[in-house]
């Protein structure tokens, strides 16, 4: 069934349906971006964000991390050649550690002594002074 006021597409001109084609095309594209803007500014108000905050590409471009904080580990083991160098017991061995071991060191050799009276700050413990 046709309308009888719309326009038959199959006698049209190529430069009149792509002018067309082009029409259309602008008013489609402003009224994205017109619907865009909006569904940005009800999330900005759901996440409780300013919209000029989401930038362009929208609130996916910038996301904070979701990790929580740990606290910071001290320090339980030295490098006893060079003192400054530590390792906390967690994650991959450092190297020195790892040759140090293979040199016939133990990690009670290694470890840092901490102080009786001052729990708060240890002492290296070994050979050389911190």
């Amino acid at each position: 069934m046709r309308n009888p006021d719309s326009v038959d597409l199959d006698a049209m001109q190529f430069d009149e349906l792509w002018a067309l084609h082009e029409e259309l095309t602008k008013i489609l594209s402003d009224r994205l971006l017109g619907e865009k803007r909006e569904l940005e500014k009800r999330l900005a108000k759901l996440n409780q964000t300013e919209p000029s905050e989401m930038g362009e590409r929208g609130a996916g471009s910038k996301r904070t991390s979701s990790r929580r904080g740990y606290p910071k580990v001290l320090p339980k083991y030295f490098n006893p050649s060079v003192p400054h160098e530590t390792w906390s017991g967690r994650g991959k061995r450092p190297r020195w550690l790892a040759l140090a071991l293979e040199q016939g060191r133990t990690l009670d050799d290694l470890k840092i002594k901490q102080l009786d009276g001052d729990r708060g700050h240890e002492s290296f413990g070994g050979d050389e002074p911190p």
